[in-house]
């Protein structure tokens, strides 16, 4: 009998949550970046990107992301206003976590390279990489980059071998 009252009293589970705000499981960008600790040497090309590997969120997952490169010119020997960004061109994005392609950051260490040796830099060369959508233009503003942005701003150093230096 003491049993029948006790679960009387209690009502039906259905009727209440737990009364424990749930929320969101994910915070933050869509995509989480990170890099190797050590620095890879330079290619051929004159300077090596770290892998970049990446985390997202299960719930909003890409197919396609393009990499955006920022990086400081302030050694530039020429150029008066010389372009601080690259938007590489799109790649496929597979899944939750894993890395861009090596094939991928070998086109964006050339493209780099050029534009690092066109302006008559070398050595260490501070930048920042992210990870946006695929429709952002080559050309973007930066308020197209910040409004496609998928993941935060990753800084990293690298070192940047001129292999022309006829500066």
């Amino acid at each position: 009998m003491a049993a029948l009252v006790l679960l009387i009293g209690c009502g039906t589970q259905g009727d209440k949550g737990p009364g424990i705000p749930v929320g969101p499981k994910w915070k933050g960008p869509t995509y989480r970046t990170s890099v190797d600790a050590k620095a890879p040497k330079p290619n051929p090309a004159g300077i090596t990107i770290p892998t970049i590997d990446f985390t997202a969120n299960p719930d909003a997952l890409e197919t396609r992301a393009t990499l955006v490169i920022r990086f400081d010119t302030s050694g530039a020997k020429k150029a008066t206003q010389p372009m601080d960004q690259m938007v590489i061109g799109p790649f496929d994005i597979h899944g939750e976590q894993g890395s861009l392609p090596s094939d991928y950051l070998d086109t964006a260490d050339t493209g780099l390279a050029r534009m690092l040796g066109a302006y008559c830099m070398n050595g260490k060369i501070k930048m920042k990489v992210a990870i946006a959508r695929s429709s952002l233009s080559p050309q973007a503003a930066d308020s197209e980059v910040t409004a496609k942005l998928l993941s935060d701003w990753l800084p990293i150093e690298v070192e940047f071998k001129n292999p022309h230096p006829k500066c």
